[in-house]
Order: C-alpha cells, then sequence, then structure tokens
C-alpha cells in the first residue's frame, strides 16, 4: 500500500481553461450598496488601524521581504509543499443562492445532479491511479440529503478505499444540521466517526457580515463559521481557512476577516486539539456569476501579493499559507513563495466550481515542481496535516493510526473501520 513519488502522467500543458456557460447564464441581480462599517464600531478595531497603517505605507515589496522572512522561520526554510488530491464535487444543487457562485444549479433544474456513491468511489480510484493522498468533498447546500447519506458515503469511501477525506465546509454541516434538525456538534461527532478526516475552509468569502449580505445573504454568518470551525477542533478535526476577496470589500473588511481567524486559532491552540493547518486567499471570478456586470472593483496581481504577506504577517499562529495557482496562474503564484507562502496547494485531479465561473489554471506535476525549484525551493508532496510523503509510507498517518485503531478493535478486513459496508448507491435521494 505504498506511495509512489512518481511523476504523475497527467495535463500535458500549463493553460488557463475557459469554460462556456453549460447553463443559461443568471439573471443579472441590481447591485446593493455596501457601507462598510466604520473602524471603531468593528471588533479587534485598534488592531486593524495598526494593520491598516502597515498596509498603507509599507511598499509592496517590503512588505513582502517582512512576510518572508517569517515564512522562513515559520516551515522549512528550503522546501515548498504540494498535496495531490481530487475535488469531488457530489453535489451541485444548492438553495442558498450565492451571487458570486456559477456553479450550483437549483432544485428542478435540469443539470442538477446528487453523485452515487459509486461514481464518488470511480473518482477516487482514478485518482490513486495518478498518485492522489486524499479526496476532497465539496457539495452544494442539497436540503433533500439527511445525515445518514453523508456518514454512509464516508462508510462506504473507507470500507473500500484507503484515502484521506478532506471534507464539507462550516456552511455544508450548517445545512446537514439543519435539514436533519441535530446540533453542530452531534452532526461533527457522527460525520468524524464515519470517517471524516479534515475540513476545508471554504465558505469563508469575507468573515464581515456587511459584505457577506450583499453577496450571500443566504448563507451562514461569520460567528457562525467561526462557531463551527471551532467545533470541529473541540473533536480534533483539524480544518483550512480561506478567504475569497474582490467583492466590493474595504481593506478594513480584508484585516478583520484575518484578525478573526488568528483570534479563533489562539483558542482553538489554547485547548490543544484541533486547529487551523493553513491560510488560503484567493480572488472572485465573475464570468457567469450573478455579479458578473456589478461595479466593484475586481482583485489585482498586486491585491493578490499584499493578501498573501499580509496573511503571513497577521496569521503568525498559522503554520502555512497557500498559493492559489487555480486562479492566479503559476508565475503569480511563484511570486508568491517570495511574499510569506510555503505551499503551492493542490495539483487538482478534477476542479468544477471555480473553473465554472470560466477560469482556472491546469498543470502537471512536473512543472509544478518546476515552478517551486525556479523560485529556489525543493518541492515536496505532503500529506493534509502536512507530514511529508515518504517512498515507503503505508499511506496518510491519520488514517492509517485511525484504522489500526479500529482494526484492533474487531474491524473484519485490514484497515478497514469496524462499520459494515452500506449499499454503493445510498439512499435515495429525489431532487425535487
Amino acid at each position: 500500500m505504498g506511495t509512489s513519488l512518481r511523476e504523475l502522467p497527467i495535463l500535458e500543458v500549463v493553460a488557463p481553461r475557459l469554460r462556456p456557460a453549460s447553463a443559461p447564464v443568471p439573471e443579472r441581480l441590481p447591485q446593493p450598496r455596501y457601507e462598510p462599517t466604520p473602524l471603531d464600531a468593528r471588533p479587534h478595531a485598534a488592531e486593524i488601524a495598526e494593520w491598516l497603517e502597515v498596509a498603507e505605507t509599507t511598499p509592496l515589496l517590503e512588505l513582502g521581504a517582512r512576510a518572508h522572512a517569517l515564512r522562513l522561520r515559520k516551515a522549512a526554510p528550503d522546501v515548498v509543499t504540494y498535496i495531490v488530491d481530487r475535488n469531488v464535487n457530489y453535489t451541485n444543487l444548492c438553495v442558498t443562492d450565492c451571487k458570486f457562485c456559477a456553479f450550483y444549479r437549483r432544485p428542478r433544474d435540469p443539470e442538477a445532479y446528487v453523485l452515487p456513491y459509486w461514481e464518488i468511489g470511480a473518482k477516487i480510484d482514478e485518482a490513486k491511479a495518478l498518485g492522489a493522498v486524499q479526496v476532497l468533498l465539496q457539495g452544494g447546500h442539497n436540503p433533500y440529503l439527511l445525515l445518514d447519506w453523508y456518514t454512509g458515503l464516508l462508510r462506504y469511501i473507507k470500507e473500500h478505499h484507503f484515502i484521506h477525506v478532506h471534507g464539507f465546509s462550516a456552511s455544508e454541516i450548517d445545512i446537514i444540521a439543519r435539514v436533519s434538525k441535530l446540533p453542530i456538534d452531534r452532526v461533527l461527532l457522527e460525520l468524524h466517526d464515519a470517517g471524516l478526516d479534515s475540513m476545508p475552509g471554504a465558505g469563508a468569502e469575507i468573515l464581515v457580515d456587511g459584505v457577506r449580505d450583499v453577496i450571500a445573504p443566504k448563507k451562514i454568518d461569520s460567528a457562525r463559521w467561526i462557531e463551527i470551525h471551532e467545533a470541529a477542533h473541540e473533536l480534533g478535526i483539524l480544518t483550512t481557512a480561506t478567504m475569497m476577496y474582490g467583492v466590493g470589500e474595504s481593506l478594513e473588511d480584508r484585516l478583520e476577516h484575518l484578525l478573526k481567524l488568528r483570534a479563533s486559532q489562539a483558542r482553538a491552540l489554547a485547548r490543544g486539539r484541533g486547529y487551523y493547518t493553513a491560510f488560503i486567499a484567493w480572488s472572485f471570478q465573475p464570468l457567469h456569476t450573478a455579479m458578473e456586470a456589478w461595479d466593484v472593483r475586481l482583485g489585482s496581481g498586486m491585491d493578490y501579493l499584499q493578501i498573501t504577506a499580509l496573511s503571513r504577517l497577521i496569521l503568525d499562529n498559522f503554520g502555512s499559507v497557500q498559493v492559489s495557482y487555480v486562479t492566479q496562474g503559476p508565475k503569480m503564484a511563484q511570486i508568491a513563495l517570495t511574499f510569506g507562502a510555503n505551499d503551492f496547494g493542490s495539483l487538482m485531479i478534477e476542479e468544477n466550481v471555480v473553473s465554472a465561473a470560466g477560469t482556472n489554471f491546469i498543470m502537471p506535476e512536473r512543472e509544478m515542481r518546476r515552478i517551486i525549484e525556479d523560485a529556489g525551493f525543493r518541492p515536496r508532496r505532503r500529506y493534509q496535516d502536512y507530514r511529508l510523503v515518504e517512498e515507503d509510507d503505508e499511506g496518510c498517518p491519520c488514517c492509517v493510526a485511525r484504522w489500526r485503531l479500529r482494526a484492533a478493535h474487531g474491524a473484519t478486513g485490514a484497515g478497514r473501520p469496524v462499520s459494515v459496508a452500506h449499499r454503493a448507491q445510498g439512499p435515495s435521494t429525489p431532487l425535487s
């Protein structure tokens, strides 16, 4: 069950993938007026004021140099890591109607889908054949899927596949809890027991409710996002944190977002269980979204380098900062490696959400490694917890430890969890 470090035989070119809309362009919604909250009325107001002065008065190259110096102390100075995984979007049916999203479909839309268990399993098999050590499960806010569908899926994956499951954003956890009429901690516990290994930080967007009320008024608020991540940390689940900027927010909003994450991480580290492993920022992609015609200042390359540097400096209790080559392109991602980032993210074997908005960059592993080497670093594959992949590994260390523990308590198959296998097709999932 060893992990090969061979070059992945996928994707022969580096190019932005431009996708036409697969459904009629969404209705163009009127642009609400957004008035940022006055500084003195914000949480962390004093710290925001300090960092605002830093951001506005420090030349970009100097800011990047300060961030890079901290990065060299926080992570192995000569190494840039990356992970090989596959994003599996198990459903695109969603009732939250985020105005920045081009991926979702409403109930009764002919393009709405829920993947059956066997098809998700087939995608995992394909990914493992290409060297993947993780599957990322994310989907829409589907009110027809109850908790037993998700736990059944996790048990099915763990019964048939030796792979780390990084799954379900905070807003997905929230709708599972609401439609199943269960508290968050119960939902997280059952998902974790069924095989959820870690949780992505998607759905954060900007953790300022005034911004969220404009771009995603039906989505959970910032306090709920943080609450769900901290509940996961209580169970020992590792999570990540993200930011999607360029939706009309102010610099103060971006700083408030980062300072809220820093405070949440401080609480997690004080409890000594789960925590945020990394922070990832990317810019809003407007094509094919309801916001496409809005007059908002989109994120530029300079914005990306600034937010990468600021995130490294402010999030000094985070271990890692990832680049987002999928939205920024390989050269900007390479530059970000000297602006505070120490991780190149995922060699995505599949990605559907960002690409639904028109653009993402695709890259073979050898090209990713070349870009890292040209920046002066050694590329190394990693697992979700940032341990490095070695030639003689049995697989993801946390999965190996969990499965051995369960096997010692009576699992019937080598490396399999105690729970019985569920039907591959899963429970009935009507779409309307």
